[in-house]
Formats: structure tokens, C-alpha cells, sequence
């Protein structure tokens, strides 16, 4: 849900005593639309992240990580000229807005002193960071509105920057009671009360109309009171953090306990909201965010997959078909070796014993009556030959597709598995390296293939894990020394696993957590216990040829592990 102008006071009122008079060390933009500002001060370092997304816009401090992309965007080196080494003096919310504007100290590059803002508007399709120099121009934006965009108010570079307009419904919190009555009174009775709350008052969400609704019991004329009490409870500071959750996903979020889905979902608190926003988006936007920015791909790779198959089916059939050559082969022979016997012309067909069977029973042999008995037996041979010539090559062909087919499996498991834009862009490559999508031009920089996964085992074995087909590959044949030991979840598609061993043997429990690895980054992650064959890296080998990430090894043995994320955490280098 988006945050509610009360959620962000509350967390307004949390950041600041975490982050005013903090120092702006570093700043990053792991994402298009997150920025990450790392901060230190003397309560320690804490890293603050700025999140302009449609749909998921917060400020909160974060512990998640995010990977960083090998060329910062354009507004992420803007921010670091103008933040690094600037102090937050203050931190602003504009009259209940899902704003938060931070004031910023710091020195231009003659070394005075400058104050700029950096403002995070949370406002639906709105929503925009825009950072301000000290005369209220806008220096730049997350997202550039001009006039097209909207009639209203445009957000470009050297504009003075001011604030959306304002709604023109009553704020709740700034009323008395006698006022709140004086608008409750006059309601259209017509409408059911929650969907009156929301269009009659700013500041209160859906979530929290329907909450109000169900705390008066089915009393409506209990409303004002309920609302009463809510806007004590907010002046008192009353504040606590809260998530839904349904099936065990989370559901939405509020700054107080919400009881309208009774048993049809769990509720968690959180020490504060920093903690809730963190946990909520982390554990509901990862997957959908990836989805969203791997559907592109995701498309290309099934319709290969959906070609590939079509291919195989119409080669398998045409393949089944060749298996009647050695019957036209024999029909040649019986007419070549019964010519005497063959009619003169015009007949459909010929009988004759087939000495090729045991007994030589008599064989009906269909004839073209267009053509003599000596080029009928030719046109069986000919048929023969053509048959067999296009079962070894369709042999080849269903071989070749059916390697395609496995590997676009393969990296469509890779798309889930994605956790962030360095494996995007990994599997781009791969994608273009193999002819799947178009490579892009105008790139004489080679390339580095991202770092894999490190994990060390509780005995201090380093444990690499790979992310991709392309990065398999050289971890497997390039990173990895023949002595190490090398993983793999038996028959299904998933990460090549090394343990930096070369050549001692691993104790059983490196053995077992760096199997329980190698599932957990594999198809078979959700199938609770199944075997993992591991080897010596110099027993893997990869045919010639072979696509991205496929192998062949040998002298292995098997290990049956399950997956098991709170290891793969308290395991992370």
C-alpha cells in the first residue's frame, strides 16, 4: 500500500532522531528508482534509503543490501556532487504531506557554504525525489514532469520547486470534535461509511477508513467517536508499527493494529518503522519488482522454448515416418528380383513371395500404373534412400533442439532466481552471445561477468555459488582449480557450486551445507530433499559446442541435501 500522510509523520518523527546531524558518506542508485544515501554520525553508520518507485515510494533506514550497478545513472553522480560531505540539519514534512524534504549543510566547490534540500514526494503517480538548490530552484529529478505531463505543476531542472496542491478536503488532525461533528452531520447518508470517511477527510487511507468502520461495531453513529479517539491517539504519539499478513505474504502495513480480517490474516510489530518498511518491501516487492523487469525476457526466452518445441514435435513425427524405409527398400528387391513376373504396365499392384520372411508368405506390393515394374522398384530405393538420409540428419536436428530446449529451460530458471541487475544483464549477454535477442553494438569494452554468490562454511571453507550459465562457466573453468570440489542438484537445471578445497577433502558438514546451497539456487529448491552429485572440478569438462552453462562430469558421488535459507544467511561471506 502506499504510505498514508500519518504513517509518514510517525516516521518522520522516528528518522529524525536517527539521522539530523548526520554526515552523507556515500551515496547510491542500486536501482532506477531507489537511492541508498550511507551516513555517518555519532550514533554509528546507518544507510537511509530514498525509494521514488510508483507503488512502493518510501523513506526508511534499511539493512537489506543492494547490488550496485557497474555504471552509476546519471542522477545517482549528480547526487554524489552535490551530497557527499553534507550534513542533514533537518528534516521537514510540508503540513501532513507525503513529503519529506531533508535540509542539507554543505560547501560548493570554492568551499563555502551552500544549503540545498532533497525532496521525496510519496504521492501516487506523483511520487519524484528532487533535489533543490538554496534558492528553491530544482537542480534535478528522479522523473522530469513538464507541461505534456502535466498542466498543473512541471518539476524540471531551474524551476522553482513548490509544493503539489493541496487537497481541498478537511484534515481530520486539525479539526476540533465540535467541527468533525459539524461534518458528520452533514454526510451524505447515502453513502456506506467507509467510503464516506475517505472522500469526506485527507490524510486517512482506505485501509484505515474500513478499520475505523469496523471498531465501531456496526454502530454508525459510534464514527465520530471512533475518529475521536484516533486523532488523540495520533496527537499522543501513539504510534505502532504493523504488518498483514495473509498465507504468510505480507498484506499491507499501518502505523496502528488492524483487526478487521479477524482470523483471515496474521498481524506483526516492529520496533519501529524503519524495521516494518524494510521487511514489508523486502519481502513483497523483491519478487514481483524482478518479475517485472525479467518479463521482457522472460517472453523472448518462451517463445524460443514454444519454437523449439514446435520444431521437435513436427521432427519427431517426420523422424516416426522414416521407420517404414526398410519395407520400400524390401519392395525394391522383390520387384527387381520378379521382373519376369512383373505385369507389362497399368497395374496397381503386384504379388510375389517375400523371401525376406520366414516361410516366403505372399506379399501385395502397391504399384504406380504410370510406371514400369524397373522404375516403381527405383522409386522404392529412391524413397528408401531419401528416408534414411533424413533420419540421420533429423537425428542431428532433434539432438540440437532438444540441447536448446534444455538450455532455454535452464535460463528461463535463471530469471527466477534473478536478484538483481547484474544478473539481468548476465543473462542478457548470455542470451546475446547464443543468438536469442539482438547484442548491442557500439561496445568495445569487454565485459566482466558479475562475482559469484560467497558463502564460508562453518568450518572456513570458502563456497562459491553461480548466478548464471555464463557465470557457471567460468566459475567452473576459470575461477575453480581442478583440486576443488565442484556441485550440482542432480538432473535438473540450477548453479554450479565450487568449494575451495584444492584437493583436501571437505569435512561433512562443508559437504552438506555447500549441497544444501546448490539446491537452494536450483529448480529443485521447493522439493524438499533431493541428490547432489559432487566431484572434482577436474572431472567436469564441457563438450564442444555445448551452450552456456552445460557440462558433462565424471567419478562422482551423491549427497541428498534440502534448501535452506537461514543457513545460506548466517552462511553469507
Amino acid at each position: 500500500m502506499p504510505l498514508d500522510s500519518v504513517t509518514v509523520s510517525a516516521l518522520a518523527q522516528e528518522l529524525r532522531g536517527r539521522i539530523v546531524g548526520t554526515k552523507i558518506d556515500k551515496v547510491q542508485q542500486p536501482e532506477r528508482d531507489t537511492v541508498i544515501l550511507s551516513l555517518h554520525g555519532q550514533g554509528g553508520s546507518v544507510k537511509l534509503a530514498l525509494c521514488g518507485g510508483v507503488g512502493n515510494a518510501r523513506v526508511h533506514i534499511t539493512r537489506s543490501a543492494y547490488e550496485n550497478p557497474e555504471r552509476p545513472p546519471m542522477f545517482c553522480m549528480l547526487l554524489r556532487k552535490h551530497l557527499c560531505g553534507a550534513r542533514i540539519a533537518e528534516l521537514v514534512q510540508p503540513e501532513r504531506e507525503r513529503i519529506l524534504i531533508l535540509r542539507l549543510d554543505g560547501y560548493d566547490e570554492l568551499g563555502a557554504s551552500v544549503q540545498k534540500k532533497l525532496a521525496v514526494e510519496m504521492i501516487g503517480r506523483g511520487t519524484n525525489i528532487i533535489l533543490i538548490d538554496s534558492e528553491d530552484r530544482i537542480i534535478d529529478c528522479l522523473r522530469r514532469v513538464d507541461s505534456d505531463m502535466s498542466a498543473l505543476r512541471q518539476v524540471l531542472p531551474g524551476l522553482i520547486y513548490r509544493l503539489p496542491l493541496q487537497q481541498s478536503k478537511p484534515d481530520p488532525f486539525r479539526l476540533t470534535p465540535q467541527e468533525r461533528q459539524a461534518v458528520w452531520e452533514a454526510r451524505d447518508r447515502a453513502l456506506p461509511p467507509e467510503k464516506w470517511l475517505l472522500q469526506s477527510y485527507a490524510c486517512l487511507s482506505p485501509l484505515l477508513c474500513r478499520e475505523l468502520v469496523y471498531r465501531c461495531g456496526g454502530d454508525t453513529d459510534a464514527l465520530p467517536a471512533c475518529l475521536d479517539a484516533l486523532v488523540d491517539s495520533v496527537a499522543a504519539g501513539e504510534f505502532t508499527p504493523y504488518m498483514l499478513m495473509e498465507d504468510g505474504k505480507p498484506k499491507d502495513f499501518s502505523f496502528l493494529r488492524i483487526r478487521q480480517y479477524g482470523d483471515g490474516a496474521q498481524g506483526e510489530t516492529f520496533p519501529t518503522f524503519s524495521a516494518l518498511l524494510d521487511a514489508f518491501y523486502t519481502r513483497r516487492s523483491q519478487a514481483e519488482d524482478m518479475r517485472r523487469r525479467t518479463a521482457a525476457l522472460r517472453k523472448t526466452v518462451k517463445n524460443a522454448l514454444e519454437r523449439t518445441e514446435r520444431k521437435l514435435a513436427a521432427q519427431n513425427e517426420e523422424l516416426a515416418r522414416t521407420a517404414t524405409r526398410e519395407e520400400k527398400r524390401r519392395w525394391g528387391d522383390l520387384i527387381t528380383a520378379n521382373l519376369y513376373r512383373a505385369p507389362k504396365g497399368g497395374a496397381e499392384s503386384m504379388t510375389v513371395e517375400d523371401f525376406y520372411a520366414d516361410g516366403a508368405p505372399e506379399v501385395t506390393i502397391p504399384l504406380d500404373p504410370l510406371k514400369t515394374p524397373q522404375r516403381n522398384a527405383a522409386a522404392y530405393y529412391k524413397e528408401y534412400t531419401k528416408a534414411k538420409t533424413a533420419e540421420q540428419y533429423l537425428t542431428r536436428l532433434i539432438a540440437e533442439n532438444e540441447r536448446a530446449r534444455t538450455y532455454l529451460s535452464s535460463v528461463l530458471d535463471e530469471l527466477e532466481r534473478a536478484r538483481g541487475d547484474a544478473d539481468i544483464t548476465d543473462i542478457r549477454r548470455e542470451l546475446g552471445e547464443t543468438g536469442y535477442i539482438k547484442a548491442k553494438r557500439g561496445g568495445k569494452e569487454k565485459q566482466r561477468p558479475t562475482a559469484p554468490l560467497r558463502y564460508r562454511s562453518s568450518e572456513g571453507f570458502e563456497i562459491l555459488v553461480g548466478r548464471s550459465n555464463l557465470q557457471n562457466d567460468a566459475l567452473t573453468f576459470h575461477t575453480a582449480r581442478k583440486g576443488d570440489l565442484w556441485l550440482h542438484v542432480q538432473k535438473v537445471h540450477g548453479s554450479h557450486v565450487i568449494v575451495r578445497c584444492e584437493g583436501v577433502q571437505p569435512d561433512d558438514s562443508t559437504l552438506q551445507q555447500a549441497a544444501s546451497l546448490a539446491v537452494l539456487h536450483s529448480q529443485a529448491a521447493a522439493g524438499g530433499k533431493v541428490p547432489v552429485d559432487y566431484t572434482r572440478v577436474k572431472y567436469v569438462k564441457k563438450p564442444a559446442g555445448a551452450l552456456p552453462g552445460m557440462v558433462i562430469y565424471t567419478d562422482y558421488a551423491t549427497i541428498v541435501a534440502e534448501a535452506d535459507e537461514a543457513l545460506a544467511e548466517k552462511l553469507k561471506a
